[in-house]
């Protein structure tokens, strides 16, 4: 199964410096359900507004080699562009800064699952990639029910994205009740996402920085 390979070295206690990125690498090693972090991601194609609904699935092979740890993306269901493994990049970073004490070695292993093989590219995935990335570390639970779009900035703020209502309807087409947004985009000039929540039955809240969204997420405080 194809897949990059992204190694971290830290360059200070909240810096790294991205080394290299090869295109080889084994197969991701089979994980008991309670080392993977199930992560929802939503999307949205051009074609319709019906929005995408995919799952990250997060596994860290907690080895103390490699040391620092490796970043792999697995090209399996979804296959990813440029921008969105950037905004990978940037959401392990935030990971790792956010999770000090926690020894980050081995390998995180990512692989998105849908039901139709389907490519994916942009940035607003970040700030999901990077709860999930968190929780995995951290070893929390994420809670069933909740999904999130927005990017995310080096400094853990939550930016916005486009789309917003496909991703809204997908997410509850999938049983997802609570979706939440970037700060200031509840309102915008082609939606009103208060009136599509009542449409939909859904809760759509904002969050401005990655900590608020972790804790809506998983329960836990950052």
């Amino acid at each position: 199964m194809p897949c990059r390979r992204i190694r971290f070295f830290p360059a200070g206690l909240t810096t790294f410096v991205l080394l290299r990125m090869a295109f080889a690498c084994a197969q991701p090693t089979d994980a008991a359900a309670e080392s993977v972090v199930e992560m929802p991601v939503l999307a949205s194609y051009k074609s319709n507004d019906r929005g995408v609904f995919e799952i990250l699935l997060l596994h860290w092979d907690q080895k103390p080699d490699p040391n620092p740890v490796a970043l792999t993306w697995h090209d399996a269901g979804v296959t990813l562009g440029q921008a969105h493994l950037n905004a990978m990049v940037t959401a392990f970073r935030c990971a790792i800064e956010r999770t000090p004490s926690v020894p980050h070695t081995g390998t995180v292993s990512v692989q998105g699952v849908t039901y139709l093989p389907t490519a994916s590219d942009g940035p607003s995935a970040g700030a999901a990639m990077a709860v999930g990335f968190i929780a995995m570390f951290k070893g929390d639970p994420i809670q069933r029910g909740l999904a999130l779009t927005g990017t995310i900035r080096p400094d853990g703020t939550i930016g916005p994205v486009g789309s917003i209502p496909d991703k809204v309807r997908a997410a509850v087409r999938e049983g997802y009740r609570t979706v939440l947004i970037p700060a200031g985009q509840l309102y915008e000039p082609h939606w009103n996402l208060t009136g599509l929540g009542v449409e939909l039955n859904a809760t759509i809240k904002e969050v401005h920085t990655i900590e608020e969204a972790y804790e809506l997420m998983t329960g836990r405080k950052l």
